[in-house]
């Protein structure tokens, strides 16, 4: 996400097109979309805590490496590859959220919004940490952000390593696993998959489309920070809801709240619109990832949740593909970025439609009696 803030001096350094901006996030998605297709190989044979380090691990590497090279094809192989190590983190530590969260049931909802609403402190840290350095006398001074974004994803990944020593998810036994059946879950699915497409054209471009506005650095700053604050905040804000919503219900919610949010700035440029804007989508849109794990915990058996987990992020992962570059396409057009939001907060609303057919599965096809 911190990529929104060093898309703008990239591109006046690179000489990108609006297309190309967006296109580094889509080979991004790429590769998350390669990853979520292997995390379950990857659960089947190893401890989802070692596969969180590894991934945690490569990302910081990765991320570094950004700021070495100034090439198109060389960025392009590092957003991929970032990509499938983001994958590996994420539905591995997914599912060590949603084992944890299983041994307290009355807080299930709170644990995992506090794991999907940790993103809000990178957030956060990003947006105070790479305005000075992209400022630097440089020749390409946004390396440096890339650089301080390895230091401080190293730094994490050792406080995770630190803390983590109790959670333990081996990989289930041969006799254990089971296909998961994506068919129950075809609109819950549809509607996550239109999420991916609409909210990640909101964070790769909203930054630049603040910058076109006039906004000043101090302002979008502020904007950053508030949309971080509401991403740690959403763990408290939505931690009933996902409790509660066996179906559909808190994924639709959620999208129509991200259309609203990515649709303001559109309409106004007013700083309080804007500000409320970067506050109502973050304290939304991981929480919105949130309900999805807990779709799969509400309506499956333990065993099934790797599958389920990696299915939803195979999905968003197709939806994160097209985005980016679909926004950034429209974007290079005579409408401009507003134009391209505006699709994005249409994806979205869809998304609302779709996710609200969501049923719950019977009790009986939850619990793994019959087959799913």
């Amino acid at each position: 996400f911190s990529y929104a803030l060093l898309l703008a001096p990239m591109r006046a350094d690179l000489g990108w097109s609006y297309l190309t901006g967006g296109a580094m996030n889509t080979v991004n998605a790429g590769g998350y979309l390669v990853g979520a297709l292997l995390a379950s190989r990857w659960l089947a044979r190893f401890d989802a805590r070692a596969v969180l380090l590894a991934g945690c691990a490569a990302a910081a590497l990765l991320l570094a490496a950004h700021g070495a090279v100034t090439g198109d094809a060389a960025l392009y192989l590092l957003r991929l590859l970032t990509g499938v190590a983001s994958a590996a983190t994420f539905v591995s530590g997914g599912l060590l959220a949603a084992r944890l969260a299983g041994t307290h049931p009355d807080s299930a909802g709170l644990m995992l919004g506090i794991y999907y609403g940790g993103t809000g402190i990178g957030i956060v840290a990003s947006a105070l940490l790479l305005p000075p350095l992209i400022g630097l006398p440089s020749a390409h001074a946004w390396q440096w952000g890339w650089v301080a974004l390895g230091v401080a994803a190293a730094l994490s990944t050792a406080l995770m390593a630190a803390s983590t020593g109790a959670l333990a998810a081996p990989p289930p036994r041969a006799g254990a696993r089971a296909p998961f059946d994506w068919r129950p879950f075809g609109f819950g699915l549809a509607g996550y998959f239109m999420f991916g497409l609409g909210y990640i054209g909101y964070m790769t471009f909203v930054i630049t489309l603040l910058r076109e506005q006039q906004l000043g650095t101090t302002q979008i700053v502020a904007f950053f920070v508030l949309l971080g604050a509401g991403v740690v905040a959403s763990s408290w804000l939505w931690a009933g809801l996902l409790q509660r919503c066996r179906g559909g219900a808190a994924l639709a919610l959620l999208n129509a709240l991200l259309a609203l949010a990515t649709v303001l700035p559109v309409l106004s440029v007013h700083p309080l619109a804007v500000y409320a804007s970067g506050l109502l989508f973050g304290s939304v849109f991981l929480s919105l990832v949130a309900s999805t794990t807990a779709l799969v915990r509400h309506n499956l058996p333990a065993a099934l949740w790797p599958g389920g987990i990696s299915a939803f992020t195979i999905v968003f992962a197709i939806g994160q593909i097209v985005g980016p570059s679909a926004v950034g396409w429209i974007a290079d057009g005579s409408g401009g970025l507003q134009r391209g939001l505006i699709g994005s907060a249409l994806a979205l609303a869809l998304g609302a439609v779709l996710a609200w057919r969501q049923k719950p599965l019977a009790p009986a096809r939850a619990s793994g009696s019959v087959p799913a």
